[in-house]
């Protein structure tokens, strides 16, 4: 039985961000690299570096916060697995759903590499939704 690679890094993100934690370190696999590479562009977390510990790869994350008065304030980040190991979900590039009427994104498979909802609908290609992001 393999493990959801994409599961923990949504679980070791939504923790660390509970928990008002600065820095999340993950897995370093070829899916959740891209995947953490979108957040990053999308604005989601701050900074990645890749760390290697006994042969193994990390990616160590650096959430995003802003500051405020009275400290520093974590905005919220939610992210929700959607296809699964035991579930796989498909959409064609016309019915990839817009969270919160476009401000959230929905990361998708594709045959082009892990992209965004936003990219799929400009490239017209469809994919597995992995998990929406708000």
């Amino acid at each position: 039985m393999g493990r959801d690679t994409i599961a923990d890094l949504i679980t070791s993100i939504r923790n660390a961000d509970m928990d008002k934690k600065g820095r999340v370190r993950i897995a370093s696999t070829n899916i959740t690299e891209n995947i953490v590479k979108i957040l990053l562009r999308e604005g989601f977390i701050e900074n990645v570096r890749k760390h290697q510990e006994s042969n193994k790869y990390f990616l160590v994350s650096t959430l995003r916060h802003r500051k405020t008065r009275k400290g520093i304030y974590k905005t919220r980040t939610i992210l929700k697995r959607i296809s699964r190991p035991g579930l796989r979900i498909y959409s064609n590039y016309q019915r990839i759903p817009k969270i919160l009427g476009g401000m959230g994104i929905v990361i998708l498979s594709t045959s082009r590499g892990i992209i965004t909802d936003r990219e799929a609908r400009l490239e017209r290609i469809g994919g597995e939704i992995l998990c929406y992001i708000w």
